[in-house]
C-alpha cells in the first residue's frame, strides 16, 4: 500500500509509521519502505544511514537486492527499508534505466510473500519515485488534512493514479482516505471532514487522527507513538486506523 499525497505536511509519513506499528503489534508481519528523500519515516523509527550505507537508494539504482537493505525496528514484527540523502540524485539516475517505473515493483516480488502488509512512505511529489511507488502499490491510502484547502491537488493526483492504472499498474486503486490533523473545537475540521466523506464515500476510515502534541514529539524521540505515549488520543487513534484497515481487508478475502 502507497501512502501518497503531494501535498506536504498531511500526515503522510506520521501515519506510515504509526500505521505500520499498530499492524505489527496486532501480529501482522510489516514493512515500511522509506521512499522520501528526507527519510522522516527512517529517523522516527530511530534508524539513520550514512551517506553511501545501503539504503532503498541502492536497491533502486541495482546495486542491492531489497532483503539486504532491510532492517528491524523496535517494534516487533515491524521492519524498514530506510532512505538516505542519496535517494534525492535517484530521479536522475533512474531516467536512463530501463523500466524505471517499476524498479520498486521488481524489487518487491521476491519478498512480498515474507510479509502481511508492505507500506510506502512516498514524497510530496509525484516524481518518478512516487510512480514507483504507485506501479508496484495494490492499494492507495490517501492522508488528507482537516484544514482550509485539503482538497487542493487531489485532481492532479487522481491524474496521476489513472495514468498508472491505464499504463503501468491496472491493480491499483484508492482503497482508504484518512483525515488528519482533526480539531474537534473547530467548525472547519467538523466542514472539511464533511466534504472529504461526501467526495470519498466510504473508502474514508470512521476514526480520524486529531492535532496531537505527543505524536508531533514522538518522532524526535525515534519511536511510533505505540511505544512514546501508548494511552495518548494519537496512539489509540492509529489503533482504531489498523483494526478498521484489518476489518476491511478480511471482508475483501474471497471466501474459502
Amino acid at each position: 500500500m502507497a501512502i501518497a499525497n503531494q501535498k506536504g505536511g498531511v500526515g503522510k509519513t506520521t501515519t506510515a509509521i504509526n500505521l505500520g506499528a499498530s499492524l505489527a503489534l496486532e501480529g501482522h508481519r510489516v514493512l515500511l519502505l522509506d521512499l522520501d528523500p528526507q527519510g522522516n519515516a527512517s529517523t522516527g523509527l530511530g534508524v539513520r544511514i550514512a551517506d553511501g550505507g545501503r539504503s532503498i537508494y541502492s536497491v533502486l539504482i541495482g546495486h542491492s537486492a531489497l532483503d539486504e537493505v532491510v532492517v528491524p525496528t523496535t517494534v516487533d514484527n515491524l521492519a524498514l527499508a530506510p532512505s538516505s540523502i542519496d535517494l534525492a540524485g535517484a530521479e536522475l539516475e533512474m531516467v536512463s534505466m530501463m523500466s524505471r517505473e517499476k524498479r520498486l515493483a521488481a524489487a518487491i516480488a521476491p519478498v512480498a510473500g515474507d510479509y502481511d502488509t508492505i507500506l510506502v512512505d512516498c514524497a510530496p511529489s509525484l516524481g518518478l519515485l512516487t510512480i514507483n511507488a504507485l506501479a508496484a502499490a495494490h492499494e492507495l491510502l490517501i492522508p488528507v488534512q482537516c484544514e482550509f484547502y485539503a482538497l487542493e491537488g487531489l485532481g492532479q493526483l487522481m491524474d496521476s493514479i489513472d495514468l498508472v492504472r491505464n499504463s503501468l499498474n491496472s491493480e491499483l486503486h484508492i482503497g482508504s482516505v484518512l483525515l488528519t490533523m482533526f480539531d474537534a473545537r473547530t467548525k472547519l475540521s467538523t466542514d472539511v471532514a464533511i466534504q472529504i466523506r461526501d467526495y470519498f464515500g466510504e473508502r474514508v476510515f470512521r476514526t480520524v487522527i486529531p492535532r496531537s502534541i505527543r505524536l508531533s514529539e514522538a518522532p524526535s524521540y525515534g519511536e511510533p507513538i505505540e511505544l512514546y505515549d501508548r494511552m495518548s488520543p494519537g496512539a489509540v487513534a492509529y489503533r482504531y486506523v489498523a483494526r478498521e484497515y484489518l476489518q476491511r481487508h478480511r471482508q475483501q478475502e474471497p471466501a474459502r
